[in-house]
């Protein structure tokens, strides 16, 4: 009986902790769309309604509109994937991440100001996605300037 007792706190932990991490991937991915997919996917939506290469005012209200209703859907499901990790993890907040040679022997002991969830994965997808436009712009985007 004591070994499964033992074995399923483990086994549980690790799998909250598994669920955590998926759910922290996901909602990543979800911020990460904000900058890459959205914009990208309505501007060829906008590039199938017009028939022509100088279109009237239709496909960009088409572009706009869906951007703005892409964004909003995926701030909710942002919103509902924090809740399902306050429900996983008990907490919405991140654990400090400061180096123990930082600390003063008059830290207290009680984080103050730590990140939230939500905080974090805009602020990685932002990154990542300044990043990645770098490396575009320098190595892939070639130059504007001729040859000749």
């Amino acid at each position: 009986m004591s070994r499964e007792m033992a074995a399923e706190p483990h086994t549980h932990s690790v799998g909250r902790a598994l669920a955590a991490m998926a759910i922290f991937v996901v909602m990543l991915f979800a911020a990460l769309s904000l900058w890459t997919a959205i914009p990208l996917s309505w501007i060829w939506i906008g590039s199938k309604v017009s028939e022509t290469q100088f279109p009237a005012t239709g496909p960009y209200i088409v572009v706009a509109v869906g951007i703005i209703l892409s964004i909003l859907f995926t701030a909710w499901l942002l919103t509902q994937l924090n809740q399902l990790y306050v429900r996983v993890t008990g907490t919405n907040r991140l654990a400090p991440m400061r180096p123990a040679w930082m600390k003063s022997m008059r830290d207290s002991s009680t984080p103050t100001g730590t990140t939230t969830v939500v905080e974090a994965v805009l602020m990685g997808s932002v990154l990542l996605a300044g990043v990645v436009l770098t490396f575009w712009f320098f190595f892939l985007a070639g130059s504007p300037i001729p040859n000749s």
